[in-house]
This record gives C-alpha cells, sequence and structure tokens, in this order.
C-alpha cells in the first residue's frame, strides 16, 4: 500500500463572484459565433432575397429566422457573461423575467397597493 501525504491547501471560502474569469473568458469566445450566426441569417436572408448565392445549408437550419434567433440567444448570453465577468450580476434581459411584466404593475398614475398584515 502506498499513501501520498499532500500539503494542506488554502481553506475553502464560500463568496460570490468565483468563476468571473470563466464567465468572461467564455462570454469572449461566444462572440464569434455571434457573429457567424447573424453572417448565416443575413446570408440566408439576402439568398431568399436574389442578392446573394445559392445557401449551402438545407434542413431546419435554411431558414433564415433560424440564424436570426440563434444569434440573439448567443448575443444575449454572450453579454450576459461579460457583464457577469466584469464584476456585474448575471441577469437576463427583463423580458425573460417572469413576474416582472407590466400586467403585474399598477397602471400609471395608480399608486402601487400595499397589504397589512393584523397582528
Amino acid at each position: 500500500m502506498v499513501r501520498i501525504k499532500l500539503s494542506q491547501g488554502p481553506p475553502i471560502q464560500r463568496k460570490t463572484g468565483k468563476n468571473r474569469q470563466v464567465a468572461s473568458a467564455i462570454g469572449t469566445l461566444l462572440m464569434p459565433a455571434v457573429l457567424m450566426a447573424y453572417v448565416l441569417g443575413v446570408w440566408r436572408l439576402a439568398s431568399d432575397l436574389g442578392m446573394a448565392g445559392e445557401f449551402a445549408i438545407s434542413g431546419i437550419f435554411s431558414h433564415w429566422q433560424v440564424w436570426i434567433a440563434v444569434a440573439a440567444v448567443l448575443h444575449i448570453g454572450s453579454a450576459s457573461l461579460n457583464r457577469y465577468g466584469r464584476g456585474g450580476t448575471l441577469k437576463g434581459p427583463r423580458l425573460l423575467h417572469f413576474g416582472q411584466g407590466p400586467e403585474d404593475s399598477p397602471p400609471a398614475g395608480m399608486p402601487s397597493k400595499k397589504v397589512r398584515l393584523r397582528s
């Protein structure tokens, strides 16, 4: 039997933002994929309008709407990861936050409801 003794490392710290460098790197590396998806979407759209040559991809990815949607999702993800990597918070766009829409807030000019609990 072989016993390996390792020196004691630093204690585990429970702090937020441990992966900011990784998030920043992934967000930065996503940008070429975002650009490629936008270019493919514009190429397919131009091909549909007769301003470019034949599009090389067939199947579900032969539609320009798919490429633009993929590019938008990747762009939002990349921007969120880059914001988190620079020290901000990791949050998505307000459009994706459920329960925060305009139907949940009071109409303009009306005060918000406050609920008091009896004690």
